[in-house]
């Protein structure tokens, strides 16, 4: 009796360690003491990257590395493009399947960074906590999408830092109607972003 209690005790032990051992290791992933960690974009039409904001958006932040580390961006489109607007993309992949989502998090538009030429923030539906993989980047100035007294607004949680020009490359893109799914401002040719990478603590590749 003594030996199979003892036995029991181990096997929750180790369960509890392996399990925390195994979210610790997936957390660290991410980076989560990095307050401002840096992602590469890789698209067929250029590379750029973009630093993130833990400080402000730490949520947001937090949920779009755990879909980087994953490689769930990897091989999908920029399925949306409005000159002057947004380049919006994460949520299909280069066939147009729509990609597996995990839980909406919380709105955190309220953080002071506003939706100015390229940012990167988080797209969702008219209500204010659904945001869950889709992302943007601000193509212009977009006040509209800042939060005001009486509205939320769209979370901003990074800037990109390095080869901001290819955005304009990127928003003047040819656009029109998909034909099979009837979607709007969807670039003729596609935007494909390749991969997004998490560089390493301290920006080097």
């Amino acid at each position: 009796m003594k030996f199979r209690t003892l036995f029991l005790l181990a096997v929750l032990f180790f369960g509890v360690f392996g399990t925390s051992q195994a979210l610790a290791n997936a957390s660290a992933d991410t980076q989560p003491n990095n307050i401002f960690p840096r992602v590469k974009f890789v698209t067929n039409k250029g590379t750029m990257v973009a630093e993130l904001n833990r400080m402000r958006a730490p949520l947001t932040v937090q949920n779009f590395l755990e879909y980087v580390v994953d490689g769930s961006y990897n091989n999908s489109l920029f399925h949306r493009v409005i000159n002057d607007f947004v380049v919006q993309g994460g949520g299909f992949d280069t066939e147009w399947n729509e990609l597996p989502t995990r839980s909406a998090i919380v709105n955190e538009s309220g953080n002071g960074l506003p939706n100015r030429y390229g940012t990167l923030a988080m797209a969702r539906e008219s209500a204010p906590h659904t945001a869950t993989r889709q992302f943007y980047f601000n193509a212009n100035d977009n006040e509209s999408l800042n939060p005001s007294t009486r509205r939320w607004g769209y979370t901003v949680f990074g800037e990109v830092i390095e080869n901001a020009e290819l955005l304009r490359e990127l928003m003047a893109v040819e656009t029109g109607t998909d034909d099979t799914y009837g979607y709007s401002d969807v670039p003729v040719e596609p935007l494909i972003l390749i991969r997004v990478e998490l560089l390493p603590e301290g920006g080097t590749e």
